[in-house]
């Protein structure tokens, strides 16, 4: 009977966890539909001027992420960086194994900002080259700097090649001078290539998998204690569950 109770309580304990799980992850899943929400009304937005180079510093990349701006400046086509990238479902024409063409945009105070100027596939490499001469104005989302894993490969600056959006190793490979802590992705031109507009607004969100994975446990783990208590309880002696009558 003592071991029926012990592991009443343990599964009880462990229920009750899984449970305070299960509600913590529906409370993620509001926040990153929250979020969600907040990204995709910023993208399409009316596009408001480029943050002010003073203001940089301050900004927090979770009130700033896939902002529509607008900027104006001077490309240097001489100076620029490549991403690699693989687009499965383009929204312009080209899509496969190439790059993100990253191209210092230099502002009239002196600062340049990272301008993701759009995609080029690996055939058409040489199309990275080409774009806007002398200033140009463009409408395009922030991005914040990109992280790496464990996963990425080693970016090769040698080459031009980069696999993260990292825009410090960006930045330093291109010797830029004051520079924005964010990069820009353009949105589509003109110009085929290089192909702006690929932003992709991706969340990953499986807060309610989760959630239902904690609950399924407690539920799971309820049952079966269930069932084992229910059984040992019957195959129990009699004078183990209920105490002995007095003697006559």
């Amino acid at each position: 009977m003592m071991r029926v109770v012990a592991a009443g309580i343990a599964s009880l304990v462990a229920c009750v966890l899984f449970i305070g799980l299960g509600v913590w992850q529906l409370q993620r899943l509001a926040w990153k539909e929250g979020l969600i929400a907040a990204a995709d009304a910023r993208a399409h937005a009316a596009a408001v001027p480029l943050p002010a180079p003073e203001s940089w510093g301050a900004l927090n990349p979770a009130e700033y992420e896939y902002r529509r701006v607008e900027a104006t400046g001077v490309y240097d086509l001489g100076a620029q960086e490549l991403l690699f990238t693989n687009i499965e479902e383009a929204h312009g024409r080209y899509n496969g194994v190439g790059y993100f063409v990253m191209t210092p945009l230099k502002l009239k105070g002196g600062e340049s900002v990272i301008v993701n100027r759009g995609f080029v596939p690996e055939a058409m490499k040489a199309e990275a080259a080409k774009g806007p001469q002398g200033e140009t104005t463009i409408v395009a989302l922030m991005r914040a700097s990109e992280q790496r894993n464990l996963f990425t490969p080693a970016d090769d600056p040698a080459r031009g090649v980069f696999f993260t959006r990292d825009v410090e190793r960006l930045a330093a490979a291109l010797k830029l001078g004051a520079h924005a802590p964010f990069a820009l992705d353009a949105e589509a031109g003109p110009a085929s290539l290089p192909q702006g507009g690929e932003t992709r607004l991706t969340f990953v969100n499986n807060h309610l998998g989760y959630a239902f994975t904690w609950f399924g446990m407690a539920a799971a783990l309820a049952g079966v204690f269930g069932v084992w208590a229910l059984g040992r309880l019957r195959a129990a002696p009699p004078s183990t569950i209920l105490p002995a009558k007095p003697r006559e």
